[in-house]
């Protein structure tokens, strides 16, 4: 396939570590601005669609085209809602969140049963495995790991214990990967407060609040 991939340069080290380039032409792009036409492309992988939802304008004007996009501060309903799709809407929600785009299963939300054969197809010439999630704002892993950075946040906020402390508590009492502030610099302090702000505004869920002490690190940004 010959492939658009639209990412700021961390996101797009994180995807080429799949392994798309071996067997794709992959065109890398740092705007949808750069791009003069979509009409070259079997697929679009926008992998900052969360900071910029206005690039579904452009979409829409190329319905033929499905786009792979990262999203988890909206969903998909709020995009359909938003912009015109009249020839049809061709965006696959994905978490392509900075640090969670090479992880071995890619989350995925589609917006109605139609949605799903083109999917399992661009995953199958992809090559990658995928886990079908419903279209909610966060999605599910991000809102799990962005509820706990928060607690993590609370905790050393309350002076329970340190940030090292918890990171490490949380490897070895958990067997995750990395502890909450790890994983905080490894999706960014900016991130991670506009996914929970957005989740918390979607649902009104006090878990979502942002801790203050998070609040301070992401308005020192």
């Amino acid at each position: 396939m010959n492939i658009l991939v639209i990412a700021d340069a961390q996101r797009f080290d994180e995807l080429q570590e799949k392994g798309m380039a071996k067997h794709h032409d992959v065109q890398w792009k740092t705007s949808l601005e750069e791009v003069l036409s979509l009409k070259p492309f079997d697929l679009v992988l926008d992998l900052i669609f969360d900071d910029r939802p206005d690039h579904a304008q452009v979409y829409a004007k190329n319905p033929g085209i499905p786009v792979l996009a990262g999203i988890v501060k909206t969903s998909l309903t709020e995009i359909i809602g938003q912009y015109a799709f009249e020839q049809g809407f061709n965006i696959i929600g994905c978490n392509f969140l900075t640090g969670m785009v090479n992880m071995p299963v890619l989350e995925v939300s589609v917006l109605d049963e139609g949605q799903k054969e083109t999917l399992d197809t661009l995953m199958y010439k992809l090559g990658w495995q995928y886990l079908l999630v419903a279209d909610a704002v966060g999605l599910v892993t991000p809102r799990v790991i962005c509820m706990i950075i928060n607690e993590a946040y609370l905790t050393a906020q309350e002076g329970t214990a340190t940030p090292e402390d918890i990171d490490t508590s949380m490897r070895l009492g958990t067997n995750y990967p990395y502890g909450p502030f790890e994983w905080s610099e490894r999706i960014g302090i900016k991130q991670v407060y506009e996914v929970l702000k957005a989740i918390h505004d979607a649902t009104g869920d006090d878990r979502y609040q942002v801790a203050a002490l998070l609040q301070t690190a992401y308005e020192a940004i």
